[in-house]
C-alpha cells in the first residue's frame, strides 16, 4: 500500500528533526541508534509536549496547536527566525515574536537618489505613513501635503487633519475607509509599539471620522488601482497608485501614480 503523501508542514518539521543530532540537542548520542537525527519523543521532550502532538502536527493536523507550543517547538529544533516564522505560516498561525525586517542602513539615501529619476509622482512612506522622501511631481499634485513646507509630513495627518484633503481626495469617505482598513493590516505587530500606539491615540483624538473608522476594525490589504484627485489648479486628475514595498528595505513603501 502506497505511503500517503507528506503534509508541507510534517516534511519541514521531520527534515529539520532529522537534521538536528543528538550532540547538537544535548542528548546522549547512544551506542545502538537507527534514527536519523532525533526520534519524535526526544524532540517533543525537549518541547515539552507529547509525542502524540508532536506525531499529528507531522501528518499535518494543525487544529488546535497553539503559538505557544510552536514556539517551543521551533527551539527545540534550533530553528532560525526565517524558519520558525516559515512554521508558523505552514501552521496557518501568526508568529507572535515575528518582527519586521531591519532596513539596510543606507536604503533610505537610495530611495531618495532614485525618486528624482522617476518621470511621476512618487513618494516613500514609512512604517508609520510618514513621507520621507518625494519627487517634484509628488509635490505638484501633492499641493497641500508635500508641496507646502511646513505642512505635516505624515500621510495620516493629511487625510484626517487638513480640511483640503476632504475635497482633494475624490469620494473621501470610501477612501478614508479603506485607508484606516489598509493601516490596520499594515501595522500588524507594531500595534504594542510605543511610537505606534502614541500615533495613533492623536489620531483617535484629534480626528472623530478616524476613530470611529479605527473602532470598526476593518482590515484590508494594501491595493493598488484608479485614484482621482480634485487638484486646486490642475482640475480632476486620475491616475493609477501601485505601492512596492523594497526587499532590502521592508519597513518603507514606495507608491508610485502611474
Amino acid at each position: 500500500m502506497p505511503l500517503s503523501p507528506a503534509t508541507p508542514l510534517g516534511a519541514f518539521l521531520r527534515a529539520h528533526r532529522e537534521r538536528l543530532t543528538p550532540q547538537q540537542a544535548g542528548l546522549p548520542a547512544g551506542s545502538r541508534r537507527r534514527a536519523k537525527g532525533l526520534r519524535r519523543e526526544e524532540v517533543a521532550q525537549l518541547a515539552g509536549i507529547s509525542p502524540t502532538w508532536l506525531t499529528w502536527l507531522e501528518q499535518g493536523r494543525t487544529e488546535s496547536v497553539s503559538a505557544h507550543t510552536l514556539t517551543r517547538l521551533a527551539a527545540a529544533l534550533q530553528l532560525s527566525g526565517p524558519q520558525t516564522d516559515y512554521l508558523f505560516d505552514l501552521a496557518g498561525l501568526k508568529n507572535p515574536q515575528e518582527k519586521r525586517g531591519e532596513a539596510h542602513p543606507q536604503a533610505r539615501d537610495i530611495l531618495e537618489k532614485m525618486l528624482p529619476r522617476i518621470d511621476l509622482a512618487a513618494y516613500v512612506l514609512d512604517r508609520h505613513w510618514q513621507a520621507v522622501a518625494w519627487n517634484q511631481a509628488a509635490a505638484t499634485l501633492f499641493c497641500d501635503w508635500l508641496g507646502q513646507p511646513d505642512a505635516s509630513r505624515n500621510q495620516l495627518d493629511f487625510i484626517f487633519l487638513m480640511p483640503a484633503a476632504q475635497h482633494f481626495l475624490d469620494n473621501w469617505p470610501e477612501r478614508a475607509r479603506r485607508v484606516v482598513a489598509e493601516l490596520r493590516a499594515d501595522l500588524g505587530q507594531q500595534l504594542d509599539d510605543p511610537a505606534t500606539a502614541a500615533m495613533l491615540e492623536r489620531l483617535r483624538r484629534d480626528s472623530a471620522d478616524f476613530n470611529r473608522l479605527w473602532q470598526q476594525q476593518d482590515v484590508l490589504e494594501r491595493e493598488g488601482g484608479e485614484r482621482s484627485f480634485l487638484h486646486p489648479t490642475l482640475g480632476r486628475l486620475t491616475r493609477q497608485q501601485i505601492t512596492l514595498r523594497p526587499s532590502h528595505a521592508p519597513e518603507y513603501k514606495l507608491v508610485m501614480l502611474l
